[in-house]
């Protein structure tokens, strides 16, 4: 029995023995303090990953798969799972049901839906201090790269916020079935020391995305309704706007910016 793949699920289901090893291998577990790793894989599929993930007796894995046909698969050939596995997707499964404490999440994400995945892990961040995945190659040097390059973005601010990031290997087509068209990466991320931001959240999300959005602008022209927002709220006068508009971060581009640049600039915006 096969599992056949879906387009519409994104599924490329991995092959490659020992690939999948070196990605079990890279989740670093067991947590401090702790004897058991709780640890979520996300689409475990034919369960390539899930078999050396299972091999670990440090962690105690769980798995969502959202494939009815991959889910029959997983309990006929890992009968140990049945209890383990929850038919679901992930973007809308309560995690705080199933892990009330910290947890680890691994998986080959499905291409398609990777951003939205991270942009989840990102509001349970206090529950998850680390993360190992495989996404498509490109995404990976995007939420892996550092300001001042083309790839930074939206993610890699966003994310780097909250975690340090691992590019740990690149992965070719070969080892897929069906070979995706593009090739794929595997990294880790672990929780920083970062408690709180330092500014308003919601607003340091908008001014990240709006000003990546238009990222070919400098901050001053993508930032403009932010900008004139602040000087409403503050009733500033002509001269007033001008000296609040005349400081050089507002000539720089997106992708110039660090994460502490873009908490400065969302105080400043508040």
């Amino acid at each position: 029995m096969e599992v056949r793949a879906k387009k519409a699920l994104g599924q490329h289901f991995l092959t490659d023995q020992s690939i999948a090893m070196q990605i079990a291998q890279a989740l670093q577990a067991p947590l401090p303090g702790q004897e058991v790793t709780p640890a979520l894989e996300i689409g475990p599929g034919m369960g390539v990953l899930t078999n050396y993930l299972l091999q670990r007796p440090e962690i105690d894995l769980k798995m969502v798969e959202i494939d009815r046909e991959s889910v029959d698969y997983l309990l006929t050939h890992f009968p140990q799972v049945n209890g383990s596995l929850f038919e679901a997707d992930f973007l809308k499964m309560p995690l705080e049901r199933f892990f009330s404490g910290q947890f680890c999440i691994i998986g080959n994400f499905p291409y398609n839906i990777s951003s939205q995945i991270f942009f989840r892990i990102l509001d349970y961040r206090e529950q998850v201090p680390q993360v190992v995945c495989m996404i498509q190659k490109e995404v990976a040097e995007r939420i892996a790269e550092k300001p001042g390059t083309k790839t930074y973005g939206i993610l890699s601010v966003l994310l780097q916020a909250w975690y340090d990031i691992e590019y740990l290997f690149t992965v070719g087509e070969g080892a897929f079935n069906p070979p995706p068209k593009v090739k794929s990466a595997v990294i880790r991320l672990r929780r920083n020391a970062r408690t709180v931001l330092g500014c308003d959240e919601s607003l340091f999300k908008t001014v990240v995305k709006t000003s990546f959005n238009q990222r070919r602008k400098t901050m001053r022209n993508s930032l403009r309704p932010l900008i004139q927002a602040k000087i409403r709220k503050e009733g500033w006068d002509e001269a007033a706007a001008a000296a609040f508009t005349s400081d050089s971060v507002f000539d720089l581009r997106p992708e110039r910016l660090g994460v502490e640049d873009f908490i400065s600039l969302t105080q400043k915006l508040s």
